[in-house]
């Protein structure tokens, strides 16, 4: 055999290239297209200075406008990965992120991650974000995380922290605050210094209020406003007043606020004058706020002239077309008994919102004007304004009043039908309405339907029993609401007391009358006197009823001492009824039937000259003698002191034909004319 021929020799990178040297171009053409080269390796990756800090922010900005949460998260995931998580220019970016999408647990796991590496700013923007949705409480929590992880607030922390303290009525924290501004040297910031002033104000500690207030460098309008709200919050309307007129050029704002406070306190009269001031020449004029107020305050005292001067000042300043306006106008001339006037602006209302619905029928309602409320209901249901809760409950509060059962009923039907029937004030409403109709079968089907069946709904039932006299039923109902650990107040024990008095539960009535201050710490008032002294006459205990009326620390009630004359009446007690009398003509009250009841007791008794000296005071006092009834009846059966009104009259038939106005001005506001001009 011949042997292998030897391996050819190994050419040297020298040789290689003389011999590419030699080779054609077009040679080596044809080799690259027959022997294509491998594939080029990958590009290098992308430098790290792609994912700088500021693109990473610029990338989150994009990324909160646009709502972004996936993406967002991803630039989240890469900061953290590169460490860049805790970086200055991120961090604020990753906590706007989140907060925009609402998810502020994720914007505080973020933000606690950074630990001790975070300045205050991610912190401030957390703390707004909380604060903005109202949660006062987590504003606290998270400033104090915040001074835990030894993070320092400044002077933008402060303002928002404060606020949630004045919310939450704690100072506490709000002390601190102030301690760490004086040792820092936060002084001279405005925002922090009022922010301070408010927070006491707000948790009703207005000494310490005035003393931030009295030591500031320098005061704004928003300082001033916030001392004088402070004071107005709290009654304090001398020294609310005294510090407005110090205001150096107090503005409209400040004016509102007192005249608000004022009249949430009932101080109609200091309302009138406060608006009287306002608009004279050296007050800061009137806006619609200003004339919202002073309306309301005419509405609930009964002053038509001014109600009128401010019903032209808002034409003249063109607020009379605003709906709060509007809906304040209604109001007044419905609470000045002005039906027509009410009706008339709320026909030329350019827009009849709900609100304006609501007040006119509220007005109707004031008057007692059942079937009026009744045909402006079903045209509202008629147009485009579909009725609220607040306007169902309206017609539902006026039915139950007057025990127009029909009306009610047809009040029902409608909640039914629309899918109302979930709120429990609709129910509650329903089981009284029920009740006061003497409809308990109804009421209790209600009732039982309730998910949520509270104080109101239990108090209604007991009282409407008590009138149907099962006394036993509501005292059942009574312990069935004490084992469900439901808050007794004086309202239920009114109805407990008067449901012992109509069913002749003297014994109960005695043990649940201890058990008010013993038991439920209610201090008793003059209805639960009245209670009692009713059960005790309708039994004829009339000392007992006598004793408890010298006992009780009130002064009696008219209405009382009729109850016990009419019983002493009845039982032939004169001694106990002459001394009730006198004290009743001691009182020179203005109800007629209460001389009637009187004279009634002397002709059983046939006692002709203090009948004369009763028929002699009436003379004198110009009464004319009315058909009244007494708490107690000849039948014992029960029924309200009615007090009639000859100004009130009912009408039925169109809305507009048969209402007639009259001016029902009070004498009181004869006073205030001066500052309008009348």
């Amino acid at each position: 055999m011949r042997p292998p021929p030897p391996p050819p020799a190994a050419f040297s990178k020298h040789h290689l290239l003389r011999i590419r040297r030699c080779l054609p171009p077009v040679w080596l053409n044809a080799a690259h297209a027959r022997d294509p080269s491998p594939p080029p390796p990958p590009p290098p990756p992308p430098p790290t200075s792609f994912f700088s800090p500021s693109s990473l922010s610029a990338l989150l900005f994009s990324c909160t406008a646009g709502h972004a949460r996936l993406t967002g998260e991803q630039v989240h995931a890469r900061a953290v990965a590169l460490g860049l998580g805790a970086h200055p220019s991120v961090l604020p970016r990753l906590a706007s992120f989140y907060i925009a999408l609402g998810d502020l647990s994720a914007a505080r796991a973020a933000v606690e991650r950074a630990a001790g590496k975070a300045r205050a700013f991610p912190w401030n923007l957390l703390i707004w974000g909380y604060a903005d949705r109202g949660l006062w409480g987590e504003v606290v929590l998270a400033y104090e995380r915040m001074l835990a992880l030894g993070v320092g607030a400044d002077r933008f922390t402060y303002p928002s922290v404060l606020r949630a303290c004045g919310e939450l009525r704690d100072a506490t924290i709000g002390r601190g605050i102030e301690q760490r501004i004086q040792r820092w040297g936060y002084g001279l910031d405005m925002y922090v210094w009022n922010a301070l002033v408010g927070m006491y104000a707000k948790c009703g500690e207005l000494e310490d209020a005035r003393r931030v207030f009295d030591g500031m460098p320098a005061r704004d309008v928003v300082s001033w406003n916030a001392m004088v709200s402070g004071y107005a919050s709290t009654g304090m309307w001398g020294e609310a007043f005294e510090l407005l007129q110090q205001v150096p050029g107090a503005n409209i704002v400040t004016w509102n606020i007192v005249a608000a406070g004022n009249l949430k306190a009932g101080n109609n009269g200091e309302v009138m004058r406060l608006v009287s001031q306002m608009r004279s020449s050296h007050g800061p004029g009137l806006d619609f706020v200003t004339v919202v107020v002073g309306l309301k305050a005419c509405g609930r005292n009964g002053y038509l002239r001014i109600g009128r001067e401010l019903h032209g000042v808002a034409v003249r300043l063109c607020f009379d077309r605003l709906e709060r306006v509007e809906c304040s106008l209604i109001t007044m001339y419905s609470r000045c008994q002005m039906m027509r006037s009410a009706y008339r602006l709320f026909r030329t209302c350019s827009v009849r919102s709900m609100a304006t619905w609501n007040s006119l029928l509220a007005g109707f309602a004031f008057m007692e004007q059942v079937e009026e409320a009744m045909c402006l209901f079903r045209e509202m249901t008629g147009s485009a304004v579909f009725p609220n809760d607040v306007t169902v409950l309206t017609m539902l509060s006026l039915s139950a009043r007057f025990g127009h059962l029909c009306h009610g009923r047809e009040m029902h039907c409608y909640i039914i039908k629309h899918g109302l029937s979930g709120s429990n004030l609709l129910q509650n409403s329903l089981v009284d309405m029920y009740s006061k109709s003497r409809q308990m079968a109804a009421a209790r089907r209600v009732f039982e339907q309730m998910q949520c069946r509270d104080r109101h709904a239990y108090t209604s039932l007991i009282l409407g029993y008590g009138m149907q006299r099962e006394g036993l039923v509501s005292l059942k109902l009574f312990d069935e609401m004490i084992a469900n650990n439901i808050k007794v107040d004086h309202v239920t024990m009114v109805a407990v007391l008067s449901a012992c008095s109509h069913s002749g539960l003297v014994t109960q009535g005695q043990l649940r009358f201890a058990e008010m201050f013993d038991v439920f710490c209610i201090a008793p008032r003059v209805e639960h006197f009245s209670c009692m002294v009713d059960l005790y006459c309708r039994e004829g205990l009339l000392r007992m009823a006598e004793e408890i009326i010298n006992k009780m620390s009130f002064q009696p009630t008219a209405a009382m001492l009729a109850t016990l004359i009419e019983a002493c009446r009845i039982h032939g007690k004169m001694e106990i009824g002459d001394r009730a009398a006198k004290r009743l003509l001691a009182m020179r009250t203005d109800n007629p039937g209460h001389y009637k009841l009187i004279a009634n007791m002397y002709i059983s008794a046939k006692r002709w000259p203090e009948l004369a000296k009763v028929r002699s005071s009436m003379s004198a006092m110009e009464l004319n003698m009315i058909r009244t009834h007494s708490l107690l009846e000849s039948e014992y059966d029960i029924c309200l002191v009615k007090q009639v009104c000859c100004l009130n009259h009912s009408t039925h038939g169109g809305l507009s034909d048969d209402m007639t106005d009259i001016d029902f001005s009070s004498s009181e506001e004869v006073k205030f004319n001066e500052g309008f001009g009348g």
